[in-house]
């Protein structure tokens, strides 16, 4: 039986279904541009320069002029923002009310400081948090090792009795390597089962 004390959350594709797909099937007719935009104009390292803190202001105007032909429909990738969010895991934010009677409960993000709160006004989970770290507000993000010292210092945790839950491997690498117990969450991972598996609930 693991020694827990804390468990640690990714948001995106952990708790919350976030996908920029979710705005753009109502903004583009046909499926194919819709893909081209997403994977050569408003593609995810673009978005990824935000969550590690640029301005989503800047970010859109130097996209404009890079592609001057999407104007309109890059400034809704921010403008219309919350529109990408498709609700929340229910299957996975049901678990963190029982885990709270044990554990505490952290949030590690990659996410913009300017658009996490849309989210968490509209999720009630975020109430039951400890504490939380977002990468748009420490101009870092996963898996850089930085941003997850900071969690550990902040909050006074330790690697050896935290349980880091996360849908990207090279984030759920970073974190094994430096001694957290970790949980790759994917299509068939089922985190109830494998939370029982490890006997933490």
């Amino acid at each position: 039986m693991l020694q827990l004390k804390n468990i640690i959350f990714d948001f995106g594709g952990v708790l919350i279904d976030w996908n920029p797909a979710y705005l753009y099937r109502k903004v583009f007719n046909k499926e194919e541009e819709m893909n081209y935009f997403l994977d050569n104009v408003c593609k995810p390292d673009w978005n990824v320069l935000q969550d590690a803190g640029r301005p989503l202001a800047e970010a859109t105007a130097m996209k404009q002029q890079e592609f001057p032909r999407y104007k309109e429909e890059i400034a809704m990738f921010y403008g219309r923002w919350g529109e990408m969010l498709g609700g929340t895991f229910e299957e996975n934010i049901r678990l963190i009310k029982p885990l709270k009677e044990k554990y505490k409960i952290y949030g590690l993000t990659n996410w913009s400081a300017e658009t996490l709160p849309i989210a968490m006004e509209r999720y009630d989970f975020f109430r039951d948090m400890d504490g939380m770290v977002v990468s748009g507000e420490e101009k870092l993000v996963k898996p850089d090792k930085k941003l997850y010292l900071i969690l550990l210092d902040r909050y006074s945790i330790k690697p050896s009795e935290s349980l880091f839950i996360d849908d990207n491997i090279e984030n759920v690498k970073a974190a094994k390597a430096m001694g957290f117990h970790t949980i790759h969450l994917t299509e068939d991972v089922n985190l109830e089962q494998e939370l029982k598996n490890k006997m933490v609930l």
